[in-house]
């Protein structure tokens, strides 16, 4: 069994007690992340699972497709629809792209919502509406604000062979959410101590501070990499929501035990959480955000205020969709635009539910 231990001199460790006469083996490693003023050289222990955490399972969907690509959805649910803003989560991969077919998700609409492309592996090609086209290569961060409205479609590449990743969504608030569409790239330098990697991609942390905006209030995005065994401390903004996501192996989450592909909340208010990994290397995401404090109606590709408006966002796709290239009858200029040619043939929305939808968050 690990113990968690932390040394006062400002260095973390994590001490492995083995059942053998080799006693105590550890390694200790340390990151501008977080500071102790006791310069004692005691050696505090914590096993006892931090209180408010919550660790939501993940469950398995198909995006369709004659192979289907499956992917593990742990946002939303009906435990929670939000963690801040953030409002969808899939993961998915690794995966053979030769089996599976890859991503070939094509030309769909949004509105309300801004939408994050995070690969480990692979590439996926993205092309919009608003007239950006881009290439998601790992490391990198796509942002693609949808606002008043857009669409796009995500394939992988002809080369890729293993493709994993995640796709996640934050909901915009009410002050931007009809802001025009926008995008943004970036690739984060990694902070690196001895193995430990940390990408900031939206927000800051540890230091780091992404130039990405976010047309939101503050938010948080990241990916941590921990070898086997280690554990690292955080500063977090204690007004934010947190979510950390396990990918492959096993983790901890100040104490509390995380098996792979879950997710575990963190409530506002925590100033610090400590992470660590199991008996194999580990690569987790770290969401926050403030809390959105709105109601939202999240339905197929939209978020918006209550059913009525999820409504007409839908019928404005079908008529657009339907309509074809240039103007949609008397509307004026598309909500959702116009798209290259050659193009894959777009998505139609599904039926609307026979009961009104109503507003969580």
């Amino acid at each position: 069994m690990a113990e968690v231990c932390r040394i006062a001199s400002g260095l973390s460790a994590v001490i492995m007690r083995t059942s053998d006469r080799r006693g105590f083996s550890g390694r200790a490693y340390s990151l501008p992340v977080s500071n102790v003023e006791d310069r004692s050289d005691a050696v505090v222990c914590e096993n006892t699972p931090a209180p408010g955490i919550e660790v939501l399972g993940p469950r398995d969907v198909p995006l369709g497709g004659p192979r289907a690509l499956s992917v593990r959805r742990t946002l939303p649910q009906r435990r929670r629809s939000l963690i801040g803003p953030w409002c969808f989560l899939d993961h998915y991969g690794p995966d053979d792209v030769e089996a599976t077919g890859g991503m070939r998700v094509a030309r769909h609409p949004h509105t309300g919502l801004a939408t994050v492309s995070w690969l480990f592996t692979g590439e996926i090609d993205h092309v919009d509406s608003a007239g950006f086209a881009a290439r998601v290569r790992p490391g990198e961060v796509n942002l693609m604000v949808a606002g008043h409205g857009i669409s796009h479609q995500e394939i992988s590449t002809p080369a890729t062979r293993t493709l994993h990743g995640a796709q996640l969504w934050y909901a915009l608030p009410d002050a931007t959410r009809d802001m025009a569409p926008t995008f943004h790239h970036y690739a984060p330098e990694p902070i690196v101590d001895n193995e430990t990697e940390i990408r900031v991609f939206l927000g800051s942390l540890a230091g780091s501070v992404s130039p990405v905006p976010a047309y939101t209030g503050p938010v948080l995005g990241a990916e941590i990499q921990l070898p086997a065994g280690v554990h690292l401390d955080l500063d977090l903004q204690p007004g934010l929501e947190h979510g950390v996501l396990a990918d492959g192996g096993s983790v901890t989450v100040d104490g509390t035990d995380m098996a792979p592909d879950h997710l575990a909340y963190l409530p506002p208010g925590r100033e610090r959480v400590r992470l660590l990994a199991g008996a194999v290397p580990v690569r987790l995401l770290l969401i926050g955000g403030e809390p959105l404090g709105e109601q939202i109606v999240m339905w197929w590709n939209f978020v918006g205020r209550d059913h009525d408006e999820i409504a007409a966002y839908r019928a404005a796709w079908q008529a657009e969709i339907e309509a074809g290239p240039g103007l949609s009858g008397n509307a004026g200029e598309k909500r959702f635009g116009d798209f290259p040619a050659g193009q894959p043939a777009p998505l139609p929305a599904p039926v609307l539910p026979p009961l009104r939808l109503r507003p969580r968050g």
